[in-house]
């Protein structure tokens, strides 16, 4: 757990809260699977193991994070991979007050977005 001292007492940030924040703005990225088959997403982001995608690393005031995504197909991998260590880097930094030097990303797969089907296709 992370500690800060403040007018005397302490505060401590579990592994788990910055996972959650991590893994949530990870999610608020385009092209980041949120929809994935047989459960693959799921098992990485799923509610019981929600940062089981997810490695934090602390280290006083810092912390390192590595995380594995599903990116969709046709998007530029590259790109996503950019944007989602820009989001979790500034959603950790601003809802922890931790500073956050790295975040290593690894793109473990990707799905083919299903296509919704309109009424005239039923």
């Amino acid at each position: 757990m992370s500690e800060n001292k403040v007018m005397g007492g302490q505060i401590e940030i579990a592994d788990e809260v910055i996972g959650v924040i991590a893994v949530t703005a990870a999610l608020e990225v385009e092209g980041v699977s949120g929809n994935a088959p047989n459960n693959a997403l799921t098992e990485l982001f799923g509610k019981k193991g929600q940062t089981r995608c997810l490695k934090v690393a602390k280290d006083e005031n810092e912390v390192v994070l590595d995380m594995d995504i599903i990116v969709n197909f046709g998007t530029k991998v590259q790109v996503v991979a950019e944007e989602v260590q820009k989001k979790i880097k500034n959603a950790v930094e601003t809802m922890t007050g931790l500073h956050v030097p790295v975040v290593n990303i690894s793109v473990s797969g990707i799905v083919k977005e299903k296509t919704v089907k309109t009424a005239e296709e039923l």
